[in-house]
């Protein structure tokens, strides 16, 4: 994609081709349809750029004085690399803009591909075609209002944060200093709120373009018309706010602040002028002076830009966010007008040009905006492009795992030693004859302190190293968080041991990737992911009732996983992946295994906060399985039931308690009731004698490779609204 940069040593701008950013948890991938230039901000940066290093300096005292620091502390020679480094590098401009939804990260549940919205951030809504934002620093665009006038919503964000700090009252009387785009916003909103306001700006057009959208009086600073216009607003007393929306180094804004405001009115400084107080003035009418942090409250927080975690409403009303929300809402009710701001429309190809111009003033303009190629969110339809996920290859390297003893015990190292492994994976283990407990990982001491004693361990440790250089070691069991299993995976296969790897065995397409690249750098492809229900003794046994397939099948699968308890880690969907992704391999990995085959495209639909999911596999013979994967159903109701359709038969599966075949001969499991069996005993026998015999693994890898892409295309299919392909290399 392409973006605009600039290099803050030698002032050159450019637009590169740069690597589109990834769609993390948390925010959105958006197609940008219009950015807005502030003329104000963007262009001081720009002209800072082009100084001298003297006149950098000058204009960055608190820059120097951190320079300065540096020397005190690492001295000359360290700090002239790092500030050269820093100043010789590419950074970003923009900050507002508009945009089409194109994908939605994990966690992400009030939008969704194809919505209209408004971004803010230095670091998000860049003049770039392409920006992943944060939740907190976007908001659907209302309906009617068009991208080019929501693309003003960053810039409105911080003249509406300007005024609520002004508090401004029904018929009190405001001047705003400085009409360009923030001032010329601030009198609208103003205007809008039931106050009178004056405008201040040495430019008469600006002025007559104030008073067109909704000012009583302008003019220039030094003017007695200015003043004259105040006193006869206010009867002599003074205006009661004034908002400083000016820039430059001239003091002339807060004197004249000082001059004009009423005893006791409110200074609010929005822009970034001057602020040489002058004492007498401002003491003697006890003004109270406020500063406006950009967009409002959460700005420069990265818990709440970042994490995306809220102020409550309660305490904090007016947050980035709402301000963006609201400032959308007044221009979609025509309570505030940015089409007579639009001074210009440049295509995004030419943004080079059009800074240029506006920096040598060839280009006079209050507000200029960036229209970039494609649709650009006026159409009624966004077209998407169905996603595709890539089914990566399995290629195994020239080396080979360690040859071990005939007939020695399988020795066996746990990394994490949880609820899960605890319960349904080391029972199994514990007793087994011809497998020893070699050793437990854990990250906190006492936790492998107490696996240890439990399940009889040779060893406890918190030390990962000291497992994977252990040669005596055979197999490495890794059952920790979603987020962890990938990179421990990718380590182990490397130090040459076989793996055993709860699921899921990667949480995103480049952690699959890792995988596999150890595999084909080590030759080591003896891994196992505990997909273990293809195991389960019923189903094995319902499956060889029904026999071979001729014709295509039709598999349902209604998993009622129920609601988690509050506080469960599953929930920390930024971290861990969505609860689908932690579990959904299961479901896939059992349907691939009784249709004997891998899915060729996946289709996935979500109610509100994707918490009941219908997801639709497709197979290579036309064979379809809908996983349907619900949070919302009776805590009472079986957890898996499922229908296998095909040939005349039909195989039903009562929560691993019950099964049963009809067709041509009919065939009932037990009815005496029986404990769930879901296969983890005869997977782990499975994969116990693979590592004793050095034979094949339980599953192929290819399968798991397979399972696990499809897994992570039902997020890709969620966002972009439609089946996506999963492509295999040729």
């Amino acid at each position: 994609m392409k973006q605009v940069v600039q290099n803050y040593k030698s002032g050159e701008l450019a637009v590169l081709d740069v690597p589109v950013p990834g769609c993390k948890p948390g925010g959105v991938l958006v197609r940008t349809a219009y950015s807005l230039i502030s003329t104000g901000t963007e262009l001081m940066k720009v002209s800072e750029a082009g100084m001298s290093m003297l006149g950098k300096a000058r204009s960055r005292p608190d820059q120097v004085a951190k320079v300065m620091q540096s020397v005190a502390t690492n001295g000359l020679p360290a700090t002239y690399r790092k500030v050269m480094g820093k100043l010789d590098s590419y950074t970003p401009l923009g900050y507002s803009l508009c945009g089409v939804v194109e994908q939605v990260g994990a966690g992400v549940d009030d939008v969704k591909v194809g919505d209209l919205v408004a971004c803010a951030g230095n670091e998000h809504a860049l003049h770039a075609e392409l920006n992943w934002v944060p939740k907190n620093l976007y908001t659907p665009v209302p309906d009617g209002l068009a991208p080019r006038h929501a693309a003003f919503g960053t810039v409105g964000s911080i003249a509406l944060q300007g005024v609520r700090q002004g508090e401004p009252q029904l018929g009190e009387v405001a001047l705003v200093i400085g009409l360009g785009l923030i001032g010329q916003l601030v009198v609208q909103l103003l205007a809008a709120a039931g106050v009178r306001v004056v405008g201040a700006d040495p430019d008469p057009t600006r002025c007559a373009l104030a008073e067109r959208l909704g000012a009583v009086a302008c003019g220039d600073p030094g003017s007695s018309a200015l003043e004259g216009a105040v006193a006869e607003l206010t009867g002599g007393h003074g205006v009661d706010q004034v908002y400083l929306a000016a820039g430059g180094g001239s003091n002339q804004p807060v004197e004249l602040a000082a001059h004009l405001a009423r005893d006791r009115g409110r200074v609010v400084d929005i822009g970034k002028c001057r602020l040489d107080l002058p004492w007498n003035a401002y003491y003697e009418k006890e003004l109270d002076v406020r500063f406006s942090r950009s967009y409002g409250p959460g700005r420069y927080d990265p818990e709440y830009e970042l994490d995306g975690r809220d102020y409550p409403i309660g305490y904090v009303r007016w947050t980035e966010r709402r301000n963006l929300a609201c400032f959308l809402d007044l221009l979609a009710r025509g309570r505030v007008d940015v089409e007579p701001l639009v001074s210009h429309m440049a295509e995004f190809e030419d943004a080079v040009e059009t800074y240029r111009r506006l920096k040598d003033g060839e280009l006079k303009a209050v507000a200029v905006l960036f229209r970039y190629p494609g649709p650009t969110g006026e159409e009624s339809e966004h077209a998407v492009e169905a996603p595709v996920v890539a089914v990566p290859a399995v290629r195994r390297g020239t080396g080979s795992t360690p040859a071990r003893p005939v007939g020695a015990p399988v020795r066996l190292a746990f990394v994490g030693a949880g609820n899960y492994a605890s319960s349904m994976l080391l029972p199994h283990l514990a007793q087994r004859e011809g497998v020893t407990l070699s050793t437990v990982v854990t990250t906190t001491a006492l936790s492998a302190a107490n696996a240890r004693r439990k399940f009889g361990f040779a060893r406890a440790t918190t030390d990962l190293d000291a497992v994977l250089g252990d040669p005596s070691v055979d197999a490495v069991f890794v059952v920790t968080r979603h987020s962890s299993h990938a990179e421990l995976t990718r380590q182990a296969l490397l130090a040459g041991k076989t793996v055993f790897v709860e699921k899921p065995l990667a949480l995103t397409e480049d952690e699959l990737a890792g995988v596999l690249a150890a595999v084909e750098e080590s030759g080591n492809d003896r891994l196992q992911v505990g997909f273990n229900r293809r195991f389960a003794p019923l189903l094995r046994e319902a499956k060889s009732r029904l026999g071979v397939r001729t014709g295509p099948a039709s598999l349902r699968y209604l998993v009622n996983a129920g609601r988690l308890q509050h506080g469960s880690w599953y929930l920390r969907q930024g971290t861990e992946g969505t609860r689908f992704a932690g579990e959904g391999g299961h479901f896939i990995d059992t349907a691939s295994w009784l249709l004997d085959a891998d899915p060729v495209s996946v289709y996935a639909v979500a109610s509100s906060g994707n918490e009941d999911l219908q997801v639709v596999l497709r197979y290579p013979d036309d064979s379809t399985a809908t996983i349907s994967y619900v949070t919302t159903g009776a805590p009472g109701f079986p957890k898996e039931t499922l229908d296998l359709v095909a040939d005349g038969k039909v195989l039903k599966l009562d929560d691993f308690v019950r099964a049963s075949v009809h067709g041509p001969k009919r065939w009932v499991s037990s009815r005496l009731p029986k404990a769930r069996d879901k296969g983890q005993s005869a997977e782990l026998a499975a994969f116990v004698r693979a590592v004793r015999t050095g034979g094949p693994m339980p599953v192929p890898l290819e399968s798991l490779v397979a399972t696990t892409a499809a897994t992570l295309a039902v997020q890709a299919a969620l966002t972009g609204g439609a089946p996506v392909t999963l492509a295999r290399p040729r």
